[in-house]
């Protein structure tokens, strides 16, 4: 504390971030994040923008992020000026709070969920409700819906949710826009691209019929690009104006050149978007089965990683008798969860080494 600080950071509970240990021959599993590299074309785009001297870099950037925008209306079939770009999907999320979330009614999410959404709602100064899973975990659109249209000022919640993985189906999105038809409803769909083999789930689909839905994606997991820090945004025009005049009153060049013409390769090449994620699920899928043949209560997952929990033994003992074998995965201290492990999906040799400790462990 410091008598420095204005009165709203003495509040603040952070965000905390997933572990970035420096450890030799890590086994990574703890942040999400894709074990295949980029795009080839990533690598050559960002060179080629680099020149031999770099010279461009003494330049600003796009402030429009125009050519990722196309890229990403192209990847998605919808107008340009229905996509926003910002440095990372958190800081698109944190403009869809103030722009778009704080409302006379309170801001409605699930009560296990991406642990940001609270703290953007303290340094916003935003009301806020978080609304019970089910037993299974799983979100209830019917406990949002039956709140009525005057008692709710905006929903938010990622599809598949974090940190559970369980993915709600399009008709129940689209039931809660219908319900409420003034409210801002925000779908965070960091992990969405993992929800499918043949076609991605994601509500971009609902965005024509519903005016009032906005969809935030990331490429930090199914394009390898976490590094590289780049979200977007997806609704109509009414809604991306909201985020672009937040975001013009904050950061005029949220993305630096590097960033956008990289990010834009990425969105472009749909032959390696599809074979990465596709090696993911299937890895996941192995990984989920192999996890329940040792005894685990393994959630459904659509996500690039798997939420589970061990019937007799503690979950804070197992992440740290896997980080004694240099194996990190995530273990959240909170309620209903505590005893649950958050663990990405690696590449099969990397799960197996996860596998086998877990089964020297429980021997």
């Amino acid at each position: 504390m410091s008598r420095f600080w204005s009165p709203v950071v003495h509040d603040l509970t952070p965000y905390v971030p997933g572990e970035q240990p420096k450890l030799a021959k890590l086994v990574k599993l703890n942040t999400n994040e894709n074990p295949y590299p980029p795009s080839p074309r990533v690598v050559e785009a960002i060179r080629a923008e680099l020149g031999e001297d770099g010279d461009r870099l003494k330049l600003y950037s796009d402030p429009t992020g125009a050519q990722l925008k196309a890229a990403v209306a192209r990847h998605f079939d919808v107008p340009d000026d229905w996509v926003f770009v910002g440095n990372s999907s958190d800081e698109v999320l944190a403009h869809t709070f103030q722009a778009l979330l704080k409302h006379d009614a309170p801001l409605l999410f699930p009560d296990i969920t991406y642990s940001f959404y609270p703290v953007y709602c303290g340094l916003y100064d935003i009301d806020f409700e978080a609304v019970p899973l089910d037993a299974q975990f799983a979100i209830q659109v019917d406990d949002y819906i039956a709140r009525g249209a005057d008692r709710v000022g905006a929903v938010i919640f990622p599809n598949p949710n974090a940190p559970t993985g369980r993915l709600l189906p399009l008709a129940d999105i689209a039931r809660v826009a219908t319900a409420l038809p003034d409210a801002p409803i925000v779908i965070d769909e960091a992990y969405v691209d993992f929800g499918g083999l043949d076609v991605i789930p994601t509500a971009v689909a609902l965005i024509r019929r519903h005016p009032n839905i906005l969809v935030t994606q990331t490429l930090s997991k199914s394009r390898s690009l976490a590094g590289l820090r780049v979200g977007f945004a997806i609704g109509q025009p009414e809604l991306i104006q909201a985020l672009t005049r937040v975001k013009d009153s904050f950061n005029s060049y949220p993305l630096d050149r590097l960033a956008l013409v990289g990010a834009s390769a990425a969105m472009d090449d749909e032959a390696w978007f599809h074979t990465t994620r596709r090696q993911v699920i299937a890895s996941r899928n192995a990984l989920s089965a192999s996890l329940s043949g040792l005894g685990f209560e393994v959630l459904p997952s659509a996500a690039n990683f798997v939420f589970a929990r061990h019937p007799t033994r503690d979950a804070a003992a197992l992440a740290a008798a896997l980080r004694e074998r240099s194996i990190i995965v995530r273990h959240f201290k909170a309620a209903r969860i505590e005893q649950f492990l958050r663990i990405t999906v690696g590449t099969d040799a990397q799960c197996a080494l996860l596998v086998d400790a877990l089964k020297d462990i429980l021997a």
